[in-house]
């Protein structure tokens, strides 16, 4: 009796080594599905992103502008001080005016009349009118005749014995200190008292 030739597409007779039809095809499935599921899951990273991007693009260009803004608002507030600073004296100014006037006037009469007295007099008149328009503007004098002497206020040029007073007392003024407010615009100048020669 013939043997019968084995079947060479049965999968059990198949040769070791070799993997039938129908696994390569669900080898392949599966790879496909792998790859498909890759690239769903790429498209879905790259959707999530999308709106993260666009959200840093704006708060970019929100920073941009803000800083635009505050450069802009830097420049105006330093024009606006340099204006100020540059007419701050111009209320000082028109109340120094009519002073001006007023010693242009005096001189005026002296050279026409030739009045010492009424030209001392004038002067006397703007000096007090001087004063009070520093005044105004917060200029005071700095009081130091027989005042305690204070280096904060006063700037001794020399000292001279005395009697009278005590040591370190005003005892000559030779030139007014103002003070504006509670800063001195220039300091008065003095002589201020020493022990006596009689003391020592």
């Amino acid at each position: 009796m013939a043997r019968e030739k084995p079947n060479e597409t049965d999968p059990t007779t198949a040769p070791q080594g070799e993997q039938p039809e129908t696994a390569a095809g669900a080898a392949e499935e599966v790879l496909a599905e792998e790859a498909a599921w890759a690239d769903g899951r790429e498209d879905a990273q790259s959707d999530a992103a999308e709106p993260l991007c666009k959200e840093l693009e704006e708060a970019k260009d929100r920073a941009l502008r803000v800083q635009a803004e505050l450069e802009n608002y830097r420049k105006r507030v330093a024009r606006q001080m340099a204006e100020e600073r540059r007419y701050a004296n111009l209320p000082l100014m028109r109340d120094l005016l009519p002073v001006l006037d007023n010693i242009n006037r005096a001189i005026e009469a002296a050279e026409s009349a030739h009045d010492t007295a009424g030209l001392l007099e004038g002067f006397k008149m703007v000096a007090r009118q001087l004063e009070d328009v520093l005044g105004r503007h917060n200029c005071v004098r700095i009081e130091a005749l027989h005042e305690a002497f204070d280096p904060n206020l006063h700037e001794a040029i020399s000292q001279q014995p005395s009697d009278e007073y005590p040591p370190g007392t005003v005892v000559i003024q030779t030139q007014t200190g103002f003070q504006l407010h509670d800063r001195v615009v220039r300091p008065s100048q003095v002589i201020v008292s020493s022990v006596a020669r009689s003391e020592i």
